[in-house]
């Protein structure tokens, strides 16, 4: 069976709407595509320094997708945002941080991303075999009542001496706490940029407020948009969220500013064209988007990972940073799906919508 046969194969009954489907609210040529040359294209003419430019080619020419402008990450901070217990149980071999380097590795991600001590610990060993995303903040999960908010678990100046090529934070934007955490996660990245480092931002919405009448708005193609825009303006050079599942938050909510145009010229309902806005809230493409690869399901993670890859990829986006789906799984078989997904951003006829 062909690449693109089994893309179609697991699509199921999604795979001619999903293949065949043409923006047109932000047509291609509108956009700064994924390419071989992306990191001198979108940056050459940017405030990024030499060692910054190397940092991002770093990321970017690393694994089975090197070279190609598109991105596969595997993140694994999930044994503080969600307990190492809910994370790592299921397959307990991941307790044990070289397996989550090892995994990256024989997936031939082009990065694996992680915490402090993940990192720390096998840094001699593989910090020059594969680049290191150290995630610098998080949110700790053992208060009780539980909170949200993102804190620092150590500096940028570590995060360079271990060895990354670069550092990610999260910001929940829309939080009680969303002001602080823009200012310190903007100081982080001017810093991470002064030492040479590549930053990447989770931009996640949270506020309780964005629920309304049953519909959660967290994951709305115009909320998280406007997280992604907030996020290029700190100087994001790679930009991490959720794939929308709905649109028109803030007229629901009724708050904030939009306009009309966003709902009936710019978006539709498909998938590609919510995640298409997205991507032109990333300056256009000139900032990578990548969206998360979400919770396991169980026997349907191989088809989700790749349908999310698929509306991605012919969004205009840059890849997937997927990590319970795979490593929640034994290792041969976190190394299929990964690499499945991978597949789809080399099949040369999955192309932009």
């Amino acid at each position: 069976m062909s690449t693109l046969s089994r893309i179609e194969h697991l699509l199921g009954s999604k795979a001619n709407d999903l293949l065949t489907h043409k923006s047109t609210g932000f047509p291609t040529s509108s956009l700064m595509a994924p390419g071989a040359d992306f990191v001198s294209e979108a940056f050459i003419n940017s405030n990024r320094s030499v060692q910054t430019l190397r940092s991002l080619a770093t990321l970017y020419d690393h694994g089975r997708l090197g070279g190609t402008g598109y991105l596969s990450i595997l993140p694994v901070d999930q044994g503080i945002e969600h307990s190492a217990g809910a994370s790592f149980a299921p397959n307990p071999i991941y307790f044990n941080p070289d397996n989550i380097v090892e995994l990256a590795i024989e997936a031939g991600c082009n990065a694996v991303a992680s915490t402090f001590g993940v990192l720390a610990s096998s840094s001699r060993k593989y910090a020059h075999k594969i680049p290191f995303v150290v995630k610098i903040n998080h949110n700790e999960l053992l208060s009780l009542p539980t909170t949200y908010n993102q804190i620092q678990f150590g500096s940028v100046t570590e995060a360079w001496n271990l060895g990354a090529a670069a550092i990610g934070a999260t910001i929940y934007f829309g939080s009680e706490n969303s002001e602080r955490q823009i200012v310190e996660i903007a100081e982080a990245f001017e810093l991470a940029h002064e030492l040479g480092m590549a930053t990447i931002l989770w931009c996640y919405t949270r506020n309780d407020g964005f629920k309304k009448d049953g519909v959660d708005y967290h994951t709305s193609a115009d909320l998280t948009s406007q997280a992604n825009h907030l996020g290029v303006t700190i100087q994001a050079d790679i930009i991490k969220q959720k794939l929308p599942t709905n649109n028109g938050g803030y007229t629901a909510l009724n708050f904030g500013k939009t306009d009309p145009k966003v709902y009936s010229q710019l978006t539709t309902d498909h998938p590609i064209d919510l995640c298409r806005y997205q991507v032109a809230n990333c300056y256009m493409g000139k900032i990578g988007l990548i969206n998360s690869g979400g919770a396991s399901s169980g026997e349907s993670d191989l088809a989700d990972a790749v349908e999310t890859a698929v509306i991605n990829k012919r969004a205009g986006g840059h890849g997937l940073i997927l990590g319970r789906k795979a490593f929640q799984k034994p290792m041969n078989d976190g190394v299929k799906l990964i690499q499945s997904v991978q597949d789809v951003y080399l099949e040369d006829q999955v192309t932009l919508a």
